[in-house]
């Protein structure tokens, strides 16, 4: 049996992906990735996994007719050279492209959506436009799939209002799952009490609205820390690395890291304020090392957070309440251990690596 698996960024596939590469090549199958070109690092990665890596043309953001129809043209390709017995893809671009090739060439395709992106986002007249369009691309692309694999309800449920794909089509497992031993759990520190906000530097991931927050919170407690870690991008929706530093006398901005465990290991609170999600696996990395979670009651945020118990949500896009929460966790420092605590726990039970991945490979028919 021969898989291809489709991701947005060769990184994506390693960090998100790896896990389930290992489980599925336990059970005998060939393994072929695809993506973007390969740095040095993830070729060596990707020859340590025991795959074959096959590079597609892919731009990652925006419309483009002759980029989009390059991907569309590497993936047909790519289809005919390989003849997997069945594809997976995340990621709008490899869903859609991926999907059509799949029809064409008749072969059984899934689709894991881990978010509905800035495409679904929004409410102005162009959003609503580029809504209705990219809707359009699914329908084609989703119409012969064997399966529709959400991480969120909220995800699904628009997917079938719109007419996308119906509900017998569709799954929903616990996001992309932790490794519960890699992301194990710690103490939390003995020092000034620290926020820490992993995230690509995005709008719609709330870093305005955190950075918004730490300034109400120092005006009061100027000892108390607050850090963002993340990477540059180049989406319609990122943020500059001017604007971050702007915060500086408020926000320790990190930059990239490729381990976020020692950053995690030394905050006290994990925040993340995004307007949606699939289900963010950073929240369930902190969550795993033993941290409470402050976020959002958006599509796959609310998921992480049993209220009161390991942490709380405020609504998207509130800076105000989400001071509040914080300052909370400041005057109440003495409930984080047992909340981080909480945050373990839930992990341990819903979203461990392990249990995902033996319901996707049930889902893949593996």
């Amino acid at each position: 049996m021969k898989i291809l698996i489709l991701g947005t960024v060769p990184n994506d596939l390693l960090n998100f992906r790896s896990e389930l590469i290992k489980d599925i090549l336990k059970k005998g199958p060939e393994v072929i990735a695809s993506s973007s070109k390969l740095d040095s690092d993830s070729a060596i990665h990707m020859k340590e996994l025991g795959i074959t890596y096959e590079s597609i043309f892919l731009k990652r953001h925006g419309l483009s007719f002759w980029g989009d129809t390059k991907t569309l043209a590497d993936l047909l390709k790519l289809f005919k050279k390989r003849n997997p017995n069945l594809v997976l893809a995340h990621g709008i671009k490899l869903v859609i492209w991926g999907g059509i090739s799949a029809r064409i060439r008749k072969i059984p395709f899934f689709a894991l959506i881990t978010g509905l992106g800035f495409a679904f986002q929004g409410t102005t007249f162009r959003r609503k436009l580029l809504t209705r369009f990219v809707s359009f691309l699914y329908r084609i692309a989703l119409k012969n799939s064997k399966a529709v694999i959400f991480q969120n309800e909220d995800n699904r449920r628009i997917f079938i209002d719109k007419n996308i794909i119906s509900r017998s089509k569709t799954h929903i497992v616990n996001g992309s799952g932790v490794d519960i031993n890699k992301f194990n759990f710690t103490q939390i520190p003995e020092s000034n009490l620290s926020f820490l906000l992993v995230s690509r530097l995005l709008g719609e991931k709330g870093l305005r609205e955190y950075a918004e927050a730490a300034k109400i919170v120092k005006e009061k407690f100027p000892e108390v820390e607050f850090k963002i870690v993340g990477t540059q991008d180049n989406s319609l929706d990122a943020i500059s690395i001017v604007e971050v530093k702007s915060w500086s006398l408020y926000i320790d901005y990190e930059g990239p890291t490729k381990d976020v465990r020692p950053y995690i290991k030394k905050c006290h609170v994990y925040v993340l304020p995004s307007y949606h999600e699939g289900l963010p696996r950073s929240t369930l990395e902190a969550m795993s090392m033993g941290r409470p979670v402050l976020t959002t009651n958006a599509s796959g945020c609310k998921e992480t957070v049993d209220e009161g118990i390991n942490g709380f949500m405020v609504p998207v896009g509130s800076s105000k309440k989400l001071a509040e929460r914080m300052i909370w966790f400041i005057e109440n420092k003495d409930k984080i251990a047992i909340m981080g605590k909480k945050s373990r726990n839930i992990v341990e039970t819903r979203f461990d690596v392990r249990k995902v991945n033996e319901e996707m490979l049930r889902i893949l028919g593996i």
